[in-house]
């Protein structure tokens, strides 16, 4: 009996990893009006086998804001210039907050321990599959592309630098991917599994050169450092030394790949690309919120209004700023509450004590979308379901070790309370 039952478990476990894994596989869609992704698929699967027991689990202020924003921010459509977009921006966010209802109810099935095992598994295979990709394609061109923003396998090659970019398609957008293993293993460095599980995400992360996600893992580094105990500090940076080491030498010597004089270069780059043309971009958005500052120009209106002003397809590349360019000052206090609201709740004792990793991926996420537009995404709607439910089961540990209202008042008198 007691095997069968550590059988299901497995099992269970198993559909979790795999649950989490096909977020990582967005970039494999099929367009049906919307782009159909393989954890929609697999989410409306296990709803099936479920619906009968179905129900919406606790939502925090931080998602009731969240869901307030989205809706106030599709409202400025309305008064858009281009509403079509607004519309199409519309369909996306009800689309991502559906899943994310049910994302929350199958996350609410899985203990602590089998959510955070399934982060370790499907990082080590995301990040593994990527490296290997990432590979084939150096090998296959031999460092010789001709094509400019050229993919093979998992290498992109932008200006002269093997990027890499895995399984999905953008080198930053890999890193913002990684942000939740790689805060994960940084912070559970205790198995060799999880050792090497950060070995491969910091060798994955360096390979993308980008700029602005490396620079972000460095400080959730630095920070983690220095929020922790000192038997955690000494632990962790020993163990980065020791990887450092061997990542250094796969790189250079096996790959053939020369990584310092190539991130010297990009870094180089910075003051003669302007960032890759987002200062520019980030100047003709202020320009259209000043324009429209209580409102902005509408839901997803920016990469229209840019489109036909300077002929470029092409976002903010910057979360905030899209936001304030868009939904105007109302839309961006909104958002900003929503932030200060997460970053409250992972202030809490309990949570910073037993899931550092969740303050660490927030953090990161805050760092990247400097430099990112992401309003609505999956990986995002990802992190937030699982802080929800460990928030959930942290307050519910909480609750069984606080002594009931007759506990108190008859223990008062011996001063239980000092």
């Amino acid at each position: 009996m007691g095997f069968l039952k550590s059988v299901t478990l497995k099992e269970r476990h198993t559909g979790l990893f795999l649950l989490l894994f096909t977020f990582m596989l967005s970039n494999y869609n099929v367009y049906i009006g919307f782009y159909l992704k393989p954890y929609m698929i697999f989410l409306c699967i296990f709803l099936l086998f479920h619906l009968s027991s179905f129900s919406f689990q606790k939502m925090y202020s931080y998602e009731i804001v969240l869901i307030l924003f989205y809706l106030f921010y599709v409202f400025t459509g309305a008064f858009s210039a281009y509403p079509f977009a607004s519309i199409r921006m519309m369909a996306g966010i009800a689309l991502l907050i559906g899943f994310y209802f049910i994302l929350k109810f199958v996350l609410k099935m899985y203990s602590n321990f089998a959510i955070q095992e399934a982060i370790a598994k499907s990082g080590l295979l995301f990040n593994a599959v990527s490296l290997l990709l990432y590979i084939a394609g150096i090998k296959k061109t031999g460092l010789q592309m001709t094509e400019e923003m050229s993919v093979s396998y998992g290498v992109l090659f932008d200006r002269d630098y093997p990027r890499l970019v895995g399984l999905l398609q953008d080198p930053n957008l890999f890193v913002f991917y990684n942000s939740i293993f790689f805060a994960y293993f940084l912070t559970n460095m205790t198995t060799v599994r999880n050792k090497i599980g950060f070995t491969l995400c910091i060798l994955t992360t360096v390979l993308t050169f980008s700029r602005g996600g490396i620079l972000a893992m460095l400080l959730i580094i630095m920070i983690y450092i220095v929020i922790s105990n000192s038997s955690e500090r000494w632990r962790t940076m020993t163990t980065i030394g020791v990887i450092f080491i061997p990542a250094a030498y796969f790189a250079i010597f096996i790959m053939k790949i020369d990584v310092g004089a190539l991130l010297v270069g990009r870094i180089e780059d910075f003051s003669n690309d302007g960032g890759s043309g987002r200062f520019e971009l980030w100047g003709r958005a202020w320009e259209y919120f000043l324009a429209h500052p209580v409102m902005g120009i509408g839901a997803d209106n920016f990469i229209e209004y840019n489109n036909v002003h300077y002929g470029e397809n092409l976002y903010t590349h910057n979360t905030l700023l899209q936001i304030l360019t868009e939904s105007g000052l109302l839309g961006f206090v909104m958002y900003f509450i929503f932030l200060l609201l997460v970053f409250v709740q992972l202030l809490k004792r309990r949570l910073m004590k037993h899931h550092t990793y969740l303050l660490l991926i927030f953090i990161a996420f805050l760092l990247q979308i400097m430099s990112l537009s992401l309003i609505i995404h999956e990986v995002f709607i990802l992190y937030l379901a699982i802080l929800s439910i460990t928030l959930q089961r942290e307050e519910n540990v909480q609750r069984k070790n606080t002594p009931s209202d007759i506990e108190r008042s008859t223990d008062s008198l011996g001063g239980y309370w000092k």
